[in-house]
């Protein structure tokens, strides 16, 4: 499901969005986010979140607290998954730390 509304906006809160929510073991589609919400219970799923540039704070905060928000939805197990162009030194074991996984697709390493 991409762009999936993790929370619903209201005058005390604003919406937040995940770039992506993968169903382990689900089709092999993109799900609309309304319809396939309540199919989250008790399934293995994957919060994805993306930036370009390199590994920096803003995307680790938005894969650590993501993967909190969607706990609300009763899946199994919830990994996140930070993807970002550049690995960086610093930010990285920080991740591993926290179970965030790190994916760089600019970084020929990776």
């Amino acid at each position: 499901m991409e762009e999936f509304r993790a929370v619903q906006g209201s005058p005390d809160q604003g919406h937040r969005d995940l770039d992506g929510v993968i169903i382990l073991g689900g089709p092999k589609l993109i799900l609309d986010r309304a319809e396939h919400a309540k199919d989250l219970e008790e399934k293995d799923i994957i919060v994805v979140q993306t930036k370009t540039g390199r590994l920096g704070m803003y995307l680790l905060g938005q894969a650590l607290f993501s993967r909190e928000l969607m706990r609300a939805f009763n899946p199994r197990t919830v990994m996140s998954v930070a993807v970002c162009e550049w690995d960086d030194a610093a930010l990285r074991p920080l991740a591993e730390k926290y179970g965030i996984e790190v994916v760089c697709y600019g970084d020929s390493a990776t």
